[in-house]
């Protein structure tokens, strides 16, 4: 099998839902509007997409909340398996017009923020030079922390390699937002 297509980006993260096929298992699914072009002009492009694999779906689920509640939910992001399905409007002023949806599937999630807070980022992974001697890269690897106020108490502070504080926000340790 030769190397597949993949679209890595940025995006907003609406429309979670459980989708139940007349045949098949249920999966779950999101749109994703995905940023497009210089930051002073940008543009959307829309992604339909079947999220994929465990912790992708566990990072969708739970988006689910802030979503609904009409927060910005931002995500970093890998696609794959790009496809087109046509359609045709049912409503509004396209109505009984053809129109094309963008389709994929949701393979990763790099990070995520809700109102532009970031709440969540992969950690890197391990790459051969890590594993010869992971005390030389471990450093290397921490990301800069962002200068800002005291955590909440509800907040949990970790050391970084570097001996600097980072912040761990209180989601992280517990199972949602």
């Amino acid at each position: 099998m030769g190397e597949r297509l993949h679209i890595t980006g940025l995006g907003y993260l609406n429309r979670i839902r459980e989708v139940k096929p007349k045949k098949g298992d249920s999966f779950l699914a999101c749109d994703i509007a995905a940023l497009n072009g210089p930051s002073d002009d940008v543009s959307y492009v829309r992604f339909d997409a079947r999220v994929s694999g465990s912790e992708a779906q566990h990072l969708v689920r739970r988006c689910i909340q802030a979503v609904d509640a009409e927060k910005k939910v931002m995500i970093g992001f890998r696609l794959g398996d790009l496809w087109t399905d046509t359609f045709t409007y049912s409503k509004g002023k396209r109505a009984g017009e053809q129109g094309v949806s963008l389709k994929a599937r949701l393979l990763f999630v790099s990070w995520i923020k809700v109102d532009g807070k970031l709440v969540y980022k992969a950690e890197p992974k391990p790459t051969e030079t890590d594993e010869r001697n992971p005390e030389d890269s471990l450093a290397s690897d921490v990301p800069a922390v962002q200068q800002g106020p005291a955590p909440a108490s509800s907040e949990h502070v970790t050391e970084t390699a570097d001996g600097d504080a980072a912040d761990v926000p209180a989601w992280a340790v517990a199972e949602s937002f």
